[in-house]
């Protein structure tokens, strides 16, 4: 889902695995339409920082996705993301919004159609405003907002690289490369399940100087944790939701009932 990725560690298994990337863009072999599923987002120390939704539905002939984070201290994070799945997944529109004292402003928006952007973003929190709107070439392997679908349609064992637009507000295309480190065990009601753990990797190519100026450091790793299965799930993400952000660990969660 994003730029500023976002976006999202336990023990590593005792084996490692490698696999050659899968050429882009990713194919469907899992065909997406209605869903809906509740959120928590946590710092490492276990504190419950946000709450939110993720949901998908038919929109025509694409499917739109949208990502909803409260925060307890009154952030927000919005991402919406619209895709086609004609053969290969491709992304069509994309949209990000992230404000309040846990996040550099940022408020970005794209679409396929039109070829063209729009972006207000902060470098830091307090930080100056700064506006940019344009002309974006979309290559076929941009996915931003859409990991978690496209980690669940990769075949079994199978790496991909992929890019990224981030924002600063110029565009900047990041390649991603993703890789399955290894397998876990996680326990359902006492039953054991196996949660394959994916790495993902943000590559800078030529604009490596360039960029490290901008954010102060090489981009951070993202970790993701996929329940395998005749239908995988996502249980877990671990990383930084913005650029120089903390690291933040994101779950599937059910509601609560008043007492």
């Amino acid at each position: 889902m994003h730029p500023r990725l976002a976006s999202l560690f336990v023990a590593i298994a005792a084996q490692l695995c490698s696999f050659a990337a899968e050429a882009a863009p990713v194919r469907v072999r899992l065909v997406e339409g209605t869903f809906r599923g509740f959120l928590v987002l946590r710092s490492l120390d276990g504190k419950a920082i946000a709450y939110g939704e993720m949901s998908q539905k038919p929109a025509g002939n694409a499917i739109e996705c949208r990502t909803i984070l409260r925060f307890t201290d009154g952030s927000l994070y919005e991402e919406s993301t619209t895709f086609s799945q004609r053969g290969v997944f491709r992304l069509e529109g994309y949209r990000l919004v992230q404000h309040g004292p846990s996040f550099p402003t940022t408020e970005v928006s794209f679409d396929r159609r039109s070829g063209q952007y729009k972006a207000r973003t902060q470098a830091e929190k307090d930080g100056q405003y700064e506006v940019g709107s344009g002309k974006l070439d979309m290559p076929a392997d941009l996915y931003n907002g859409m990991a978690l679908l496209l980690l669940k349609n990769l075949p079994g064992g199978a790496g991909a690289t992929v890019h990224l637009a981030v924002f600063t507000p110029k565009p900047r295309l990041l390649e991603l490369e993703w890789s399955w480190e290894g397998a876990e065990e996680v326990l359902l009601g006492g039953s054991a399940l196996k949660a394959m753990r994916s790495l993902v990797k943000m590559k800078i190519g030529g604009l490596t100087g360039v960029f490290a100026s901008l954010i102060g450091k090489s981009p951070p790793d993202l970790r993701y944790w996929i329940v395998t299965g005749d239908v995988p799930a996502f249980v877990r993400f671990e990383g930084a939701m913005f650029l120089n952000g903390p690291v933040w660990r994101l779950e599937m969660t059910t509601v609560e009932w008043r007492k």
